[in-house]
């Protein structure tokens, strides 16, 4: 028994406390008081109370006489029931929620000011991050930018909780963040856990979007990191946001385009931009025929164009000339 954890009872609200008294029964059933104490050094207050909300939860009997003695429910049978009964509760606390949650839905929201509030400071901000993905139950939309919180960003674990529910997440990127190759490796966790990530060349239009119902964004577009958000509810103003993410999404690239457009592609996109013939662009970068058509074909597809001048319509949208 001196393997089990004596919080393992917790999940059924019940505490170290009990879970110590029970494993104590199960080592020595029709234990006193005062043996009980004595085995786990526990107050007689303490077991007082301990002992009582075993009885109540089923877990322990106590026997007639004096001193009174206490006997272990047997662990399977007694532990089984006490879990289904905190099934049964959780399951009713959910559908309650739901009606709770519809009669919120239906609710006037007041004054246009109701709309939106002020958040300010550090942890307030913090918290509603974190609280908006955990809620989230579709899709979360996320234009990730400086500045940071504390000058730099902080890893997103309620992302990855909520990629693990399904929850599908779609993220455009500062692009010259993508330079720091730390940054890089986090963010290619996150696609590696199901987010599809773009980037833009320069895109400061920070925000958060929750199952476009509510969204999160800065006090303020400056250089510098306030402390403050706005959190917008659902409203013109929330679906104006919503498309201006989409419109941005659109012309984002996927972020293994966009680094090698970065590397590889940006002079021959600047060549075609500018005019130049195939002769010239394979002297400029002494390439061969054949790869010349090869590497211009993959461009276009990347570009999602047919020709070249929708070629370079593309590339200038995405900040690649």
């Amino acid at each position: 028994m001196d393997v089990v954890d004596a919080g393992f009872l917790e999940p059924v609200g019940l505490g170290p406390t009990e879970g110590a008294v029970y494993l104590a029964l199960l080592r020595e059933p029709r234990s006193d008081a005062g043996q009980l104490a004595a085995a786990i050094d526990l107050p007689t207050s303490r077991l007082t109370r301990a002992t009582a909300n075993l009885i109540a939860a089923g877990l322990v009997t106590k026997l007639a006489g004096r001193p009174a003695r206490y006997v272990p429910a047997p662990p399977q049978v007694a532990l089984d029931a006490l879990a289904l009964r905190r099934t049964e509760q959780l399951d009713r606390l959910r559908a309650t929620t739901h009606r709770l949650a519809a009669q919120y839905e239906d609710a006037p929201r007041g004054e246009p000011g109701d709309l939106v509030e002020l958040l300010e400071g550090g942890p307030a901000v913090r918290h509603h991050i974190a609280q908006l993905q955990l809620a989230a139950r579709e899709e979360v939309l996320l234009i990730d930018c400086p500045p940071y919180l504390g000058g730099a960003p902080e890893h997103n674990v309620a992302e990855l909780q909520a990629l693990r529910r399904g929850v599908a997440y779609r993220t455009i990127y500062h692009l010259p963040a993508l330079e720091d190759p730390a940054r890089l490796a986090e963010i290619a966790g996150y696609t590696e856990a199901g987010e599809e990530a773009r980037a833009l060349p320069d895109v400061r239009l920070k925000m958060m979007i929750a199952d476009r119902r509510t969204a999160l964004i800065p006090g303020s577009f400056e250089a510098a990191e306030t402390g403050v958000r706005i959190l917008v509810h659902r409203s013109p103003l929330l679906d104006a946001l919503v498309a201006c993410f989409d419109l941005l999404w659109d012309r984002a690239t996927p972020i293994g385009t966009a680094l090698r457009g970065t590397h590889r592609d940006k002079e021959m996109v600047a060549l075609l931009a500018a005019g130049m013939k195939d002769a010239a662009i394979m002297r400029s970068l002494g390439i061969t025929q054949r790869t010349m058509t090869r590497r211009m074909s993959a461009l276009l597809d990347e570009l999602n164009a047919t020709t070249r001048f929708q070629a370079g319509i593309h590339a200038a949208r995405r900040g690649l000339v």
